[in-house]
């Protein structure tokens, strides 16, 4: 099924304009839970395994390693083992997941490990470590009973890769998420891989509290596709790509990964919150962080963070227009709201 997310956004039927949204969590001042946020309208994916969890009264923890899995499971050009390769040829993928009570586990330049936030509650859940990497981090997945997948490119991003080799061009595109579905992907949403060998630099990140007020997130990606090999971005770095405070609130975000660790942007947006900010006015201060750096060059790529705090308000913002976030709340459906963003 094709599917063009602008189009998705404009016509989805659970699509609402953000001023309506912010309306709908006006009205009452009780704490809204459970509730679960992913980035992006193909957060659907991740929110539509989370909810069951969530519904019945378990765990943020448990909710938002189900959505990981769910996206790692799609056949797209930014999470999981069907992911666009590094430059010499190989899917490396990072991962890291964070709960209520500041544990927290991170996997990176991990191959051949079809789920790695399952590997990164494993080592955050088994051992006295927090970050792991590598062959290190593949010797682990092994000696806790995971097996270890082929690692040999999925028949589409290994004919993107060709492509990318006829001029070896490294060139992010902003939003390239927001432009087709893959018509080969495994849902309606998964990201398209283009011929020309641009790709997709975006992550799954989710954010969810349950019906105890806890509060867990998660972060999943495969990375920039056709980086330099060894690369690792904002995803798998707790206080970059993913931060729970459960006094505060959770953030996490996507997009180029570089940016978002000169400012440790989620552990930033949860400290603006613990200060009086809102999430939406958290995560807007933290972007401007990122422009303030260099101005011009922000006009080049994009960053995108969610927030949601204690009492179950939720917020985003990006540099670039087209970023958008899913939530799921009381009823289980999930809604796809566009973020306000720095550049319109």
């Amino acid at each position: 099924m094709k599917s063009n997310r602008r189009s998705f956004l404009r016509l989805s039927a659970f699509a609402l304009p953000f001023t309506r949204v912010n309306q709908l969590f006006a009205k009452s001042n009780a704490v809204r839970k459970p509730l679960v946020v992913s980035t992006w309208d193909s957060g659907q994916i991740s929110n539509a395994a989370a909810w069951p969890i969530l519904e019945k009264g378990g765990s943020a923890l448990d909710a938002v390693e189900q959505g990981a899995i769910a996206m790692e499971n799609e056949i797209n050009c930014c999470v999981g083992l069907g992911g666009n390769p590094d430059r010499d040829g190989f899917v490396t993928l990072d991962a890291c997941l964070m709960d209520d009570k500041f544990n927290c586990g991170s996997v990176a330049f991990v191959e051949k490990v079809k789920h790695p936030i399952s590997l990164a509650r494993k080592l955050m859940e088994n051992t006295p470590h927090v970050f792991m990497a590598g062959a290190g981090a593949q010797q682990f997945a092994v000696e806790s009973g995971i097996k270890l997948e082929s690692g040999e490119l999925s028949p589409d991003a290994d004919k993107a890769y060709k492509e990318w080799l006829k001029n070896g061009e490294y060139k992010p595109v902003i939003n390239v998420e927001h432009q087709q579905s893959h018509p080969k992907g495994n849902g309606p949403f998964a990201p398209k891989r283009f011929d020309d060998g641009t790709f997709n630099h975006d992550t799954m990140g989710t954010i969810a509290m349950d019906a105890s007020g806890n509060l867990s997130g998660m972060c999943t990606t495969s990375g920039l596709g056709f980086k330099m090999r060894g690369r690792i971005g904002d995803s798998p770095i707790i206080g970059s790509g993913l931060y729970v405070d459960n006094e505060v609130g959770a953030a996490t975000g996507s997009g180029q990964g570089e940016e978002v660790i000169r400012i440790c942007g989620t552990h930033t947006i949860v400290e603006l919150m613990r200060n009086g900010l809102s999430p939406a006015e958290a995560c807007k201060k933290a972007i401007e962080r990122i422009i303030k750096i260099n101005p011009e060059k922000a006009k080049t790529f994009q960053v995108g963070f969610i927030a949601i705090n204690k009492q179950g308000e939720i917020g985003a913002y990006s540099i670039q227009k087209g970023f958008s976030y899913t939530m799921t709340e009381k009823g289980g459906k999930g809604i796809v709201v566009p973020s306000k963003s720095h550049f319109s």
